[in-house]
């Protein structure tokens, strides 16, 4: 049952990636959009497909927190004590976020507009760095299993500081190519080549990082880099053929494929990365097995999350769907 949980918490982290990560990115390019008149079109077309579905986006956060604590409350502790200092800033950040975002859609005056227009874009940023740092500190085991680890060290080293900038990088690539298709469905001809351009290169620029972090994780995290090349390597194949498959369909002008392959090579990152780390919860240390929640309690959160998944998971769709079909827009 143990091996369950961890699948279903490692599915709730690629769908957050996948979702959330072009909620984030999607706020890098809202931060290099220019200024007001030279970044007027992107921001709102950002804005335009954001709004539907924003909220919806973050819900696997709350999931993965909630299986994470249940499942395996050692690991979840641990994290807590150890990463504190970069979850907390994660968690401005998405508050930051939200709250830009959302105030700056009711702001009357262009100052206002402009401030909360900043909150939101640099937000965006800061965020999915930080939870990168807290996934890259997990994975190279620098978790202490009784809690209490280095709260600077546990974060502030190379691989972690490789997960926060590819965090970035992958975030606003996902977000780039996402726009490629929204600009192509709501007839947007001079946003399409716009978006097109910058996925591409953010999408070369990920390549180049993932090539260069594999000498990162070999001198920092040999663990992890070995699993990586060995057990986890067919994913990591995947995941690059992937991500050259989007961006050849992207340069042809295919922008549905293209969405869907780079979706998968994230989500195939991210499975890697579960992969890697098996059978331990803590990168290096406390396996799933030993730091498991009784059975009964496994139990509930697998039926949970069946019923979840029937319930809650088609709403999401269906939401995703009208917002497609232009249902959703309103002024």
């Amino acid at each position: 049952m143990s091996d369950i949980a961890g699948v279903i918490l490692f599915l709730g982290v690629a769908l957050y990636a996948v979702f959330a990560g072009a909620d984030f990115g999607a706020g890098f390019w809202d931060l290099t959009a220019g200024g007001v008149h030279r970044g007027r079109r992107p921001r709102a077309l950002i804005d335009a497909a954001l709004g539907p579905v924003w909220e919806a986006n973050h819900v696997w956060l709350i999931f993965c927190l909630v299986v994470l604590w249940t499942a395996f409350p050692g690991a979840f502790a641990a994290i807590m004590e150890t990463l504190y200092v970069p979850l907390a800033i994660a968690a401005v950040g998405i508050v930051a976020r939200g709250a830009g975002f959302a105030f700056g859609k009711v702001s009357e005056t262009l100052s206002q507009q402009r401030v909360y227009g900043a909150v939101f874009a640099v937000s965006s940023v800061i965020t999915p760095f930080f939870l990168g740092a807290v996934a890259g500190g997990i994975a190279s085991g620098r978790v202490p299993s009784q809690g209490g680890g280095d709260p600077l060290g546990s974060w502030v080293n190379p691989t972690s500081m490789l997960g926060g900038a590819l965090a970035v990088v992958v975030c606003a690539y996902l977000a780039a190519v996402y726009l490629v298709a929204e600009a192509s469905r709501r007839q947007l001809p001079d946003l399409e080549p716009y978006f097109r351009r910058r996925a591409i290169a953010a999408g070369i620029l990920a390549g180049v990082m993932a090539f260069a972090g594999i000498f990162v994780l070999q001198d920092d995290a040999s663990r992890l880099f070995h699993h990586l090349t060995g057990v986890a390597l067919p994913l990591v194949v995947v995941s690059g053929l992937s991500g050259l498959a989007a961006l050849t369909v992207l340069c042809r002008g295919v922008t549905r494929a293209g969405r869907y392959l780079a979706a998968a090579a994230v989500a195939a990152v991210v499975g890697g990365w579960g992969v890697a780390q098996y059978p331990f919860v803590l990168g290096t240390h406390l396996t799933l097995s030993a730091d498991a929640a009784p059975d009964s309690t496994l139990e509930a959160v697998a039926v949970v999350f069946l019923v979840a998944a029937v319930t809650c998971i088609p709403s999401l769709v269906y939401l995703y769907v009208l917002e497609q079909r232009g249902q959703l827009d309103s002024h």
